[in-house]
């Protein structure tokens, strides 16, 4: 499913037209979605159609009069309806008539200036429609449409129980950034028409979202797919693009991960790049690391085979970097830089091992403390020998880039598609609703938002997740996509069984074959959360 900025879907629409599918036939299929959204919302909560008062709160554009299809069909279910208009329509004759004939009441705030009757119908609103403002917000939020907002969060504050539906999006959040109005509502439910956008999978403003819905609202199939580069990854895709699983296979058949990862003080990083790895169906995985490392290590890792590299002056001996190119060229992923910290002996085993034409071209998957110390090289990437994803959050992404790390939160797609673009690389941008970009120009996006993987180690499984990926023979874009949906997949299922806070990384590594299994079988949709 493709996401799109708001000039995007403009352009979409007028495609559309083209096509001699019409923006009122748009409209009336968006607010049928609309009104089929808010009754299912009622009739989950339990409140019989005549028993439940809606009020739709209608703005001046596209997404009022969306609002305005919802309400004559609600009506016409049985539902009491109430529409509140902030500020009066340009086609409020037309819309008038079809209210009346509806049956529905209809208030402005012109005709209400203590707002009053706004506040009774939010007292009796079980579920409220907002159709305020959807993509074509361009300014500050004020006047009367600011005043219904504030009203509005008073009254969801009082009654919580009181269901908001979102039309495309709460009205004041940015539809391209994620930005949000001090007086965006918090909804329950948004429903996306037609496809998401970008602002919906962007924070702050993807907080205000709540559940994530997304409508047909007609727009043929062809013109959705080339509406942008950026999408969804789904589970349907996911299996699609997972590695094979043949019968007749052994563990050769399935690659060789090699893991340069831990040190003294983060020897738990290397188990969870291992094992992630390893759940991932790697046939083999092979950790490189210091003989003190291996000392902690290598007793809980029995299904990971070793390679100490020798020691030094330091913790390694300056001959480190040309055991592991030795061994790289048998192995199909090479995985390097979790928990690796930044001793003057590590630094020199990323530059020496990777920095060099001797390097045998063995996919890299380069994490954490790879990646910072190659940001302290002038153009990094060019002294790369073999396809590579990246896998960097906001702080890394920030050294690698330059750019504060507010800048980076503020433009996620944008930075991965634009950094992918110039590095040559797969970039796994990640965060809530991680970004996964490629050098060609592909964007795809994680549907999960999970504070329950926000815990130390949680990026270490992730990188030997797609590492694992990689060595069975997926590219690195689909690796890295793959294994974003899958560790994503994982934590939602740590998150139904335990909860937002203590889960622990290694919680997730006997639940990534569970989430590979059910999307073999069909299954593992998101359940989205805001």
């Amino acid at each position: 499913m493709k996401i799109v900025t708001a000039e995007e879907m403009r352009l979409l629409e007028e495609r559309c037209e083209r096509e001699g599918v019409t923006t009122d036939e748009l409209m009336e299929q968006a607010g049928l979605a609309i009104a089929h959204m808010a009754h299912d919302l009622l009739a989950t909560a339990g409140v019989p159609p005549g028993d439940a008062s809606v009020l739709v709160l209608v703005g001046p554009g596209n997404n009022g009069g969306d609002g305005l299809v919802a309400a004559r069909h609600l009506s016409e279910w049985g539902h009491p309806v109430t529409v509140y208009l902030p500020i009066e329509r340009t086609d409020i004759r037309a819309s008038h008539a079809t209210l009346n004939s509806s049956g529905i009441t209809r208030h402005t705030a012109d005709d209400d200036p203590g707002l009053s009757l706004l506040a009774e119908q939010l007292q009796a609103a079980r579920l409220v429609v907002d159709a305020i403002l959807g993509t074509g917000r361009s300014r500050p939020i004020e006047g009367a449409i600011a005043a219904v907002l504030e009203r509005l969060a008073g009254a969801k504050s009082d009654r919580p129980e009181m269901l908001l539906l979102a039309v495309d999006l709460p009205t004041g959040l940015d539809a391209d950034t994620g930005l949000a109005d001090q007086l965006c509502p918090q909804a329950d439910v948004t429903l996306a028409l037609g496809l998401p956008k970008v602002g919906h999978m962007a924070f702050p403003g993807a907080a205000h979202v709540g559940r994530l819905e997304v409508a047909d609202i007609g727009i043929p199939a062809h013109l959705a797919e080339e509406a942008s580069a950026r999408e969804v990854i789904t589970p349907e895709w996911v299996r699609s693009a997972l590695p094979r699983r043949s019968p007749d296979a052994h563990k050769g058949t399935f690659g060789r991960a090699l893991v340069v990862a831990g040190s003294e003080r983060y020897g738990g990083a290397a188990y969870l790049a291992c094992m992630g790895a390893a759940r991932a169906g790697a046939g083999l995985v092979t950790l490189a690391a210091s003989e003190s490392v291996l000392r902690v290590v290598a007793p809980k890792l029995i299904e990971v085979t070793t390679l100490p590299l020798p020691a030094g002056d330091g913790a390694l001996s300056p001959d480190a970097p040309e055991v592991l190119l030795a061994e790289a060229r048998s192995c199909q992923a090479l995985l390097m830089g979790c928990g690796l910290g930044r001793s003057r002996d590590a630094d020199r085993l990323v530059r020496q091992t990777l920095r060099t034409h001797r390097y045998p071209g063995t996919p890299l998957v380069l994490d954490a403390d790879a990646l910072n110390v190659l940001a302290e090289l002038p153009e990094w990437w060019a002294g790369l020998y073999g396809e590579a994803v990246v896998t960097p959050h906001p702080g890394e992404m920030s050294r690698l880039t330059g750019l504060d790390t507010a800048e980076v939160n503020a433009h996620r797609m944008v930075l991965a598609e634009r950094y992918a673009a110039q590095w040559g690389v797969t970039v796994v941008l990640k965060g809530a609703y991680t970004v996964v970009a490629s050098p060609e120009g592909s964007v795809r996006v994680s549907p999960f938002a999970n504070p329950a993987l926000a815990t130390a180690g949680s990026g270490d499984v992730l990188a030997g997740v797609i590492a694992g990926l990689v060595a069975q023979g997926a590219s690195p874009f689909d690796a890295a996509a793959c294994g974003v949906y899958l560790h994503g997949a994982a934590g939602e299922q740590a998150r139904q069984a335990m909860g937002d806070a203590g889960v622990l990384a290694g919680d997730l590594l006997p639940l990534l074959p569970l989430a590979m299994r059910a999307i073999r079988e069909g299954g593992a949709s998101p359940r989205r959360r805001g």
